[in-house]
């Protein structure tokens, strides 16, 4: 059986949970965590049948009966507590309903346990407010995607975590340690994320490197890539990064729950500790702003698969195509017009408005810039 040997039981959750989703391709799934169909059944039969318990390599002991005393009732809340060490009493209390304890005590209650025990940071309780953002309505319609700020390992070396979230959930499909934030190392890393989870209709990144330039449109040969792939290219206002608020309180909560609590000793290590927080943030950790539900309730892999290899670009006879050359620069109607130059050595597609002399310039689906016959400059 070809599971992978890091966090075996983690993916094992994973693929159930997906698996038991809302229109579930059980084949698809099966293929991307790379096991049989008998195998990817035989782990969602015990699933369903034990639950968590069932996916261990050995047998567990079921959970105690109901009708727990006050005290064990306080070791179930400090055991989640010490676990998670900034979970709120809210968070706390839904994760032991989600365990299937019986009569949790109020959130309230659950504070006054944490503070008698000395777990409660008063400071930190009244920190953050919540923000009301905008939702897309269904998973994979667009994914947010961003580096936090790197870290040092305790070898010396330093780790970048790229993170890659979807908006609607909040399910967090990728969580990588990198040890840069090059354009060819993100490729690499989000080749593995959409062979896994498939690709999303829209990814949202900053202005910056590998996925903005100063160049016409911040094109570059990385967002070209994601747009042959059937991906829309979406940036951030510069100097707003509320633009991707969603990732940037992931951000805080990862160096909340895990940075912050231990020092990585290196890239193996944290990449270890980084699947294992993903885990527990998209299937454990009740979220505020899905009413306390977890991500995982939320969120089902996309219909979409990565094309192992890309498809010729092709254009409507309706369009005026033309290959753009060194620098940049294309050629219509005797005339020199600049484009950008991540998009050389491809060809891009021209179409006439409804204004006179102006031309839209398309780049396989996606409209990229626009031509004024008049004036031989672009826009983006």
């Amino acid at each position: 059986m070809p599971w992978k040997e890091q966090s075996k039981v983690d993916q094992r959750r994973e693929f159930a949970r997906l698996a038991t989703g809302v229109d579930a391709n059980m084949s698809q799934l099966c293929q991307r965590f790379e096991i049989s169909r008998k195998t990817g059944y035989k782990w969602l039969a015990r699933y369903r049948r034990l639950g968590d318990a069932g996916l261990e390599e050995q047998s567990r002991r079921p959970q105690q009966t109901p009708g727990r005393t006050q005290p064990n009732m306080e070791r179930a809340v400090l055991a989640v507590r010490d676990k998670h060490r900034k979970w709120s009493g809210r968070k706390i209390r839904r994760r032991l309903q989600d365990l299937g304890k019986i009569a949790v005590p109020a959130a309230s209650t659950i504070g006054e346990i944490l503070r008698r025990h000395g777990r409660l940071d008063e400071a930190a309780g009244s920190q953050h407010r919540p923000w009301q953002r905008f939702t897309h309505p269904h998973p994979n319609d667009l994914w947010q995607m961003d580096f936090k700020g790197h870290f040092g390992l305790g070898d010396g070396g330093r780790c970048h975590p790229l993170t890659v979230l979807d908006d609607h959930s909040r399910y967090v499909v990728g969580l990588r340690a990198c040890a840069n934030e090059q354009g060819q190392t993100v490729r690499a890393e989000l080749i593995m994320i959409f062979r896994r989870y498939g690709l999303p209709l829209a990814m949202l990144m900053d202005n910056g490197s590998p996925w903005g330039a100063q160049d016409r449109g911040c094109y570059t040969q990385f967002s070209v890539w994601l747009m042959r792939l059937a991906i829309r290219v979406m940036h951030g206002r510069p100097y707003h990064p509320q633009t991707q608020g969603k990732d940037e309180r992931f951000h805080r909560t990862l160096n909340e729950e895990l940075l912050q609590l231990m020092v990585l000793r290196n890239y193996d290590r944290a990449q270890r500790s980084f699947d294992h927080f993903r885990f527990s943030y998209n299937h454990e950790r009740p979220h505020e702003a899905l009413q306390l539900a977890v991500p995982a309730t939320r969120y089902a892999s996309s219909g979409r698969d990565y094309p192992e290899q890309l498809a010729a670009i092709e254009y409507p006879d309706s369009l005026a195509v033309r290959k753009v050359c060194a620098g940049g620069w294309i050629y219509y109607g005797g005339r020199q017009y600049r484009i950008s130059k991540a998009f050389v050595g491809y060809p891009i597609g021209l179409r006439q408005t409804n204004v006179d002399g102006v031309l839209d310039v398309y780049f396989c689906r996606y409209r990229v810039a626009q031509i004024n016959q008049r004036n031989p400059s672009v826009d983006g």
